[in-house]
């Protein structure tokens, strides 16, 4: 039997060496506790050069990022995020900055630890002093400063994925929603074999019920008998997680948790007898849990609904994205962090363009924005910001395995791709609210 306290003890482990890199980084003078710059008439935009300049004789533009490095569920995803946009804005200011600035996205970065309070502290201490956030991660926590992001108009990009978003203006996601993937993975999972019951297993806040709000849709439109379990962080807290899995008896499990609560869950409910399919979203995954006992349990029976394809993928932004990280562990959390900077750097471009540099200017160059180039990463339909919700949200999943002979451990089953549900489905209002 795999015991979730002894994989708790190895992922924390290995989370805490990923605290050492955010420290190490920070000490290295590469910014991630990084000191204060001076707000100007413009918050975050200085015609000084930034701390480290490339150009010498460029302004600078200051990004603020308040993300989880250290003890929260999602720190092995926050340090990795965090390091890859920081390598995406090296390599605009290499190639000549913005409209005659740099971007200095590594001062204002701010552990908080996946706490709503913490969050908005950071927020506040930083909020005259960057344009606009290249990073908040989690869904809860960007709840806790998002009233405050629209009186002050500024733009912030969501290490988050739920459907709230885009009914938010000043929200800038990438992306499919939790909501979408979870449509999708039961229309997938219909379409491989009989399918007669779908649990959702999901953390309290819109992070979980957005995707148990897609789940629900899904197996609604297609007649199956569906239930919603809410669980706490933590692996060693997912017994009656578990319990609830062997005794509903699911065809799938959707889950919305955390790398760790995935591995025990996964891990104990097959050890005890589970024979189904359980389907994660990006931040349910690190490649680390096939180095651990529950390896074998999550190549055989889970799969991975993402926005991205893998960190070794043959298109001009991950050729772009790899070189710029130089010599790093393959993983595919640098991916999502990398590519989820284009839209900001897309709706910078068009601010500096229109010579209106400033919170109203980003403001108003996102509703201008039918495009965004992701150099390949993902489809152009992804970047149109201008429409209505239901007209712009992205709604296709790649479909991935785990596989431990592949680089980050995961092996594309399909390219992008969206059902019957989600094409059909009308997004007017969030799916955290669907009952």
């Amino acid at each position: 039997m795999v015991c979730a306290r002894s994989d708790g003890r190895r992922l924390r482990a290995w989370l805490a060496g990923l605290v050492l890199l955010a420290a190490a980084l920070g000490a290295s003078g590469c910014g991630l506790l990084g000191g204060p710059a001076n707000a100007e008439t413009v918050p975050g935009v200085t015609s000084r050069p930034c701390p480290h300049a490339v150009n010498r004789n460029h302004g600078c533009i200051y990004l603020g990022t308040l993300s989880d490095l250290s003890t929260g569920p999602f720190s092995a995803l926050g340090v990795l995020l965090t390091r890859a946009q920081r390598a995406f804005w090296e390599r605009v200011n290499a190639e000549g900055g913005i409209g005659g600035y740099d971007v200095d996205a590594v001062t204002y970065v701010r552990d908080t630890g996946y706490v709503p309070s913490r969050h908005l502290a950071a927020y506040l201490e930083m909020k005259d002093r960057v344009l606009a956030l290249a990073q908040t991660l989690g869904s809860s926590t960007t709840e806790e400063i998002l009233g405050d992001l629209r009186t002050e108009r500024m733009l912030a990009v969501p290490a988050s994925f739920q459907s709230r978003w885009e009914f938010e203006d000043v929200i800038l996601e990438s992306g499919t929603s939790y909501c979408f993937h979870y449509m999708n993975a039961v229309d997938y999972a219909v379409r491989q074999g009989r399918v007669r019951r779908v649990m959702s297993v999901h953390f309290a806040g819109d992070y979980g019920a957005d995707g148990a709000g897609g789940g629900r849709v899904a197996a609604r439109a297609h007649r199956l008998a569906y239930r919603s379990v809410q669980t706490p962080q933590g692996p060693d807290r997912q017994a009656a997680a578990v319990r609830s899995i062997l005794k509903f008896k699911p065809d799938v499990v959707l889950l919305s948790t955390g790398p760790a609560e995935t591995a025990a869950i996964v891990g104990q409910a097959v050890a005890h007898g589970y024979k189904g399919r359980f389907f994660g979203d990006q931040t349910t995954w690190n490649v680390a849990v096939m180095k651990s006992p529950v390896a074998t349990a999550m190549r055989d029976h889970y799969l991975m609904t993402a926005t991205w394809k893998p960190f070794a993928t043959d298109a001009p932004g991950y050729t772009a994205m790899r070189a710029a990280l130089g010599a790093v562990v393959p993983d595919d959390t640098l991916t999502v962090g990398w590519s989820m900077q284009y839209p900001l750097k897309a709706v910078l471009e068009r601010a500096a363009q229109n010579g209106w540099l400033t919170r109203q200017g980003l403001y108003t160059a996102m509703k201008e924005t039918t495009f965004v180039d992701y150099e390949g990463m993902m489809p152009p339909a992804a970047g149109d910001f201008s429409g209505t919700p239901n007209a712009s949200a992205f709604r296709e999943t790649v479909f991935e395995r785990p596989d431990p002979s592949r680089y980050t451990g995961l092996r594309v089953l399909t390219d992008y791709q969206a059902g019957a549900t989600a094409d059909g489905y009308r997004l007017d209002a969030p799916c955290s609210g669907v009952t």
